[in-house]
């Protein structure tokens, strides 16, 4: 059995509905962990392959990108959101969320470069969300998204911003090993892969009442903020992403 990690956010309904529908449900073992649980998973050989924050191939010796397939963005993403009561120029503390690596090194690289800002940087504790006040801002990422959007003042959309510096798409997460797999077997998965991205509607529809948002919040949010496919310029921005990563 090849063990495999995947994100268990929305976003990967597409590629969670076509593997379960898929004769190589067979052949794997499908974890499905929060984004930085994904990380931990293949940075330890516990599993094979893993949908990862990005931000993790820059830890790694050797790391191999396997799919054509990830979760990016062309401009908004709507689920990962820099979240505050005061305009950015006024934030004096941001909190990051704990569940995903990419979207915090996001926001310490547009902090930095793009907006610079002089703030202090919280590690995020439970419930954090209920503490974004006066100059304290916070981001939050994936579903938790969903019941937070237009409760603020000032909210941030990470994807949108960096395409505002970079001009470029982003990527937060990837398909990746740290041991080359079997040709055959990822040409499989990548086929799964696409299957699910070309249904996304009938992946919704089927996964309809385990939505977190409305059916047409789905619709909207996946097929038009969400972007799977890793393309050359998604390839760019990642490979820029890790640049300024050296920077920091």
């Amino acid at each position: 059995m090849i063990k495999i990690s995947i994100v268990n956010y929305t976003n990967t309904l597409p590629f969670k509905w076509a593997l379960k529908k898929s004769e190589l449900i067979k052949q794997i073992d499908l974890q499905e962990d929060i984004p930085s649980i994904c990380a931990q998973k293949l940075k330890f050989n516990q599993v094979d392959l893993a949908l990862v924050p990005v931000a993790l191939l820059a830890e790694l010796d050797t790391y191999f990108i396997e799919t054509d397939f990830c979760i990016g963005a062309i401009g908004k993403v709507d689920s990962v959101k820099l979240y505050s009561q005061v305009h950015l120029n006024n934030i004096k503390t941001i909190t990051l969320d704990y569940q995903s690596k990419s979207s915090i090194t996001l926001t310490r690289i547009l902090t930095h470069f793009f907006w610079k800002l002089n703030v202090n940087f919280i590690e995020a504790q439970p419930n954090y969300e209920k503490k974004i006040s006066d100059t304290n801002a916070a981001v939050v990422i994936g579903d938790r998204t969903f019941d937070l959007n237009n409760t603020f003042n000032y909210e941030y959309d990470l994807a949108e911003e960096w395409q505002k510096f970079t001009g470029l798409p982003f990527v937060f997460a990837a398909w990746v090993s740290t041991k080359k797999l079997d040709v055959d077997f990822i040409k499989k998965f990548n086929s799964v892969l696409k299957y699910g991205v070309n249904n996304c509607l009938q992946a919704i529809n089927d996964y309809e009442s385990d939505l977190k948002l409305s059916k047409q919040k789905a619709i909207q949010y996946l097929t038009q903020h969400i972007n799977y496919n890793l393309d050359a310029s998604k390839l760019k921005a990642l490979n820029l992403f890790l640049e300024y990563i050296k920077k920091l």
